[in-house]
């Protein structure tokens, strides 16, 4: 798995497009530790903080979008295939599918702030059926809350998380702020879905 300092170091931005995009089309790619350590480049000067946020954003919706339209257009057997070679076991694909299928274009969100499940989000609302409209405002919404968040750890690193808000550079401050109350709320309403899940078997 390549590392996320060196494709910045040696690709900037394109390096930043590229690993968004092909995780998000449904490549296993370091996705947040790449939008952590720009967050962090930004902090530094190294990187131009809205430019990296608009990049950002575009790229993911973009994978997103493709990845949903691959299994739209391949379905279900062969994220099967491509699942048993990038070593996702049938019972860990079968779990996220069955969420995805229950709770339609609200999984697409959440599985935005979930690790291991992002990837696949596209490719099996795609494979099952959730229709275009659905599946493009999930996606959106999830990616403008998902990347300020991803990009916000490295750039409070970055300045100290003391003092990030009063450094940030004019309203992005309250994006970044924005984008952690996004994550409680997902986080918590997570847990309250795996419970109710729980609760029926």
């Amino acid at each position: 798995m390549p590392d996320a300092s060196a494709v910045l170091e040696h690709w900037g931005y394109a390096g930043i497009v590229l690993a968004v995009l092909l995780g998000n089309i449904g490549l296993p790619l370091p996705e947040e530790t790449t939008l952590a350590v720009a967050g962090y480049a930004a902090a530094r000067g190294e990187l131009h903080l809205p430019t990296l946020l608009a990049v950002s954003v575009i790229s993911a919706v973009v994978g997103d979008n493709i990845g949903y339209w691959v299994g739209r257009r391949y379905g279900r057997r062969a994220i099967e295939r491509y699942g048993r070679s990038a070593f996702i076991t049938p019972e860990r694909l079968q779990k996220i599918s069955s969420f995805m299928t229950r709770y339609g274009a609200f999984a697409v969100f959440l599985a935005r702030f979930v690790m291991g499940a992002r990837f696949l989000a596209g490719p099996l609302a795609g494979a099952g059926g959730l229709p275009p409209l659905s599946f493009a405002i999930a996606n959106v919404l999830g990616a403008l809350l998902y990347v300020p968040y991803a990009v916000g750890i490295g750039y409070g690193i970055g300045y100290g998380f003391g003092d990030v808000i009063h450094r940030a550079a004019g309203p992005l401050g309250y994006v970044g702020l924005a984008g952690i109350f996004a994550l409680t709320i997902v986080i918590a309403a997570s847990r309250i879905l795996r419970a109710r899940l729980a609760s029926r078997h």
